[in-house]
């Protein structure tokens, strides 16, 4: 299966290539198909989000009030996300089906032909930033080296724009998470191929432009709606009923 899907993907590439004339850009031209595809599913998971945010003070408060009972706060919980229509992997699903290209385009880019590049920004979208700079030195690895920065870069600006709508604490662990993160990214780009720096590079700024036009407004909206069903979401009232004592008769 593995093996059928790196076929179907390097014939997909070569197709672009033949068609737009550069490997790179055919790479380019592959990330924004993906990005097509995925971007009803990006919608639906950006609406969770949103939901998932709306509906934290009621997960709170089931938190501490059944803290000594994991199961009844597990019911109350999944009963909440129920009656918001709210499914919290949804968030997760559009990053975990671009993850199999991600990894695949490692080796498809090894069955390209040697010396395919992104016109003459990359010579070779095979090499990785160390392999250049220690076979050619600082000035040609340099275009490489601004990939992978970028690389870096890009992981962290959406991690930071997603945490403008948290709470402060929730902001401050986001942000560092988003730096380690970042961290990670710059030393992982390091030896990985042009061809993987492009493709994230490129599906990285595609997130951040469409936040910027699309997402804010989405999110707008589905914070609207998540508001008015929890409005209308029934009200769980607790009664206590006093035990009944039997009554004392009179003696006669």
């Amino acid at each position: 299966m593995w093996d059928w899907f790196i076929n179907f993907l390097y014939a997909v590439l070569q197709g672009i290539q033949g068609f737009v004339g550069d490997w790179g850009l055919s790479v380019i031209c592959l990330t924004i198909v993906v990005r097509l595809i995925l971007m009803p599913l990006q919608t639906k998971s950006v609406k969770s989000t949103a939901g998932m945010q709306v509906m934290q003070p009621r997960i709170q408060e089931i938190q501490e009030k059944y803290a000594d009972d994991p199961q009844r706060l597990q019911e109350e919980t999944m009963k909440i996300y129920s009656e918001m229509n709210v499914n919290p992997l949804m968030g997760c699903l559009p990053m975990l089906l671009q993850m199999p290209i991600f990894f695949a385009l490692f080796t498809v880019i090894k069955m390209v032909p040697e010396g395919s590049c992104f016109f003459s920004i990359l010579p070779s979208i095979s090499d990785s930033v160390s392999g250049v700079l220690a076979a050619s030195g600082f000035v040609p690895a340099l275009p490489y080296i601004i990939m992978d920065v970028l690389f870096g870069v890009l992981t962290f600006v959406p991690m930071m724009m997603n945490s403008q709508t948290m709470d402060p604490s929730q902001r401050q662990q986001q942000m560092i998470m988003g730096a380690v993160m970042s961290i990670m990214m710059l030393w992982f780009g390091w030896t990985c191929p042009a061809a993987v720096l492009l493709y994230y590079v490129t599906s990285s700024l595609w997130q951040v432009v469409q936040q910027q036009l699309v997402t804010k407004k989405v999110i707008a909206k589905a914070k609207a709606d998540a508001e008015e069903r929890a409005k209308n979401a029934p009200l769980e009232v607790n009664v206590t009923r006093r035990e009944k004592k039997p009554r004392q008769h009179k003696k006669s």
